[in-house]
């Protein structure tokens, strides 16, 4: 007996999301295997570089919070962490956060994302932090930093972030997904206010083979400094030694 269209239609569509699933989890990066993909060999972890006191005299002074992408956690940027440790920020001074719906609305990420600046702030005695955000994490920051009068935010990177929405939002879920899609309510609201209030310094990197902002140009914003490189996957910016010079550079003011 034929199938019906409409069983074949919905037959397709869930091997298509069979197929992203796959492609999601082969994609992600594994922190236990921290070098591959990336263009270099990451430093190792060491007890001594999170416990060192010379480490930390010698250390600079703002913290850095990290915020991840969409169905991400602390634990897909703890190879960034690793390697801003390894530059000599103390383990006190970066803090990666975990949202509570991983798929779920940047607005609400801002929220938790706001918790998490205050206790990050008061743990190290500081009046400022900086932001690096991967992927959907970019548009929950810029969400915080546009509804917060005068947050305490000097500098903000975006690595890979849909700044106006990306074709591959169709197969992702989550409130997160509505508000990724291309011309969303959420993104044209975020997308009327400034890229960055004023007082923060921004940038934006991203790779020139990104498979999940479609298009590519969507990881720009107007009047901030971009940089494309070639040729990390999109999990890897979050791995690659040229994108981490990159960030160093912009963090220490060159």
């Amino acid at each position: 007996m034929n199938r019906s269209p409409r069983v074949a239609a919905v037959g397709g569509g869930l091997a298509l999301l069979a197929l992203l699933g796959l492609l999601l989890v082969l994609q992600r990066p594994r922190v236990e295997r921290s070098g591959e993909g990336a263009t270099g060999t990451l430093p190792p972890v060491t007890t001594e570089a999170e416990e060192s006191p010379e480490a930390s005299q010698g250390a600079p002074a703002i913290p850095i919070l990290l915020v991840p992408g969409w169905l991400d956690t602390a634990r897909d940027l703890a190879a960034l962490r690793i390697r801003l440790l390894g530059a000599g920020w103390p383990a006190d001074h970066v803090e990666a956060v975990t949202f509570e719906e991983p798929t779920g609305s940047n607005r609400v990420h801002a929220d938790e994302l706001a918790s998490a600046v205050d206790g990050l702030l008061a743990r190290t005695g500081a009046e400022e932090l900086d932001i690096i955000a991967h992927s959907m994490g970019g548009l929950a920051t810029r969400w915080y930093l546009s509804t917060r009068p005068q947050p305490p935010v000097r500098k903000a990177i975006f690595l890979g972030s849909p700044h106006r929405g990306t074709l591959a939002a169709h197969l992702a879920w989550g409130d997160g997904r509505d508000e990724m899609m291309p011309d969303s309510p959420f993104l044209d609201t975020l997308n009327t206010r400034a890229p960055a209030p004023g007082g923060v310094e921004a940038l934006t990197i991203r790779t020139a083979v990104d498979t999940h902002i479609v298009p590519g140009e969507s990881a720009t914003l107007p009047g901030v400094p971009d940089y494309e490189l070639c040729c990390p996957t999109h999990p890897g910016l979050l791995r690659d030694d040229e994108v981490f010079a990159l960030i160093l550079d912009f963090l220490e003011g060159a």
